[in-house]
């Protein structure tokens, strides 16, 4: 019998409130995604963010083709506030990772069986000159603790995506660096 081949891929979920560049987190993933040949599905979730709501969006990352695009327990998240935390950290699958943003949360997340991250994010992209970064920020501590992610193709999706616009690249690629280092 041939031996099965581990398979890579990850459910993300990222959550915060509307203009904390939830659904650019989700698009910068699954950029990086293609540029490493994998299987990508992004769903972002736009309505009720727009009146304080939690916005939230979906990005899968698999070397195979993906049936659905939706996800109902992620393998890893990223919470930016207390109520985005509250909403999803009981779906997050076990033995998955749980970004959370120190800095608006205000506690750390108690979910046992999970790899929990508690970053200070808003807080280090304010020291950095840029509260808006606080998502790149984020976003490096998942690339750090990704299977699907690399830092270069993260970085090389961020170039893509700010073609044109070298100082938003390079502000948001320190922050993404500060991230991936903590």
């Amino acid at each position: 019998m041939a031996k099965r081949v581990a398979r890579r891929c990850e459910d993300i979920l990222c959550a915060g409130f509307g203009g904390q560049g939830i659904m650019f987190m989700g698009k910068l993933m699954a950029q990086a995604g293609l540029i490493m040949g994998k299987h990508v599905t992004w769903m972002p979730s736009y309505g009720a963010e727009v009146r304080g709501g939690t916005a939230y969006s979906m990005t899968k990352i698999s070397d195979d083709e993906i049936a659905n695009p939706i996800i109902a327990s992620p393998d890893m998240l990223i919470v930016m506030n207390a109520p985005s935390l509250v909403k999803y950290e009981g779906k997050l699958r076990e033995g998955g990772v749980l970004i959370s943003n120190r800095s608006l949360v205000g506690y750390p997340p108690k979910r046992k069986g999970v790899t929990i991250v508690n970053i200070p994010a808003t807080e280090m992209a304010v020291k950095l000159g840029d509260p808006r970064c606080a998502n790149m920020i984020a976003i490096g501590a998942l690339t750090k603790r990704s299977k699907a992610l690399s830092l270069k193709n993260v970085v090389m999706a961020l170039r893509n995506i700010f073609r044109n616009k070298e100082e938003l690249f390079l502000r948001n690629k320190k922050a993404l660096e500060a991230g991936y280092k903590f």
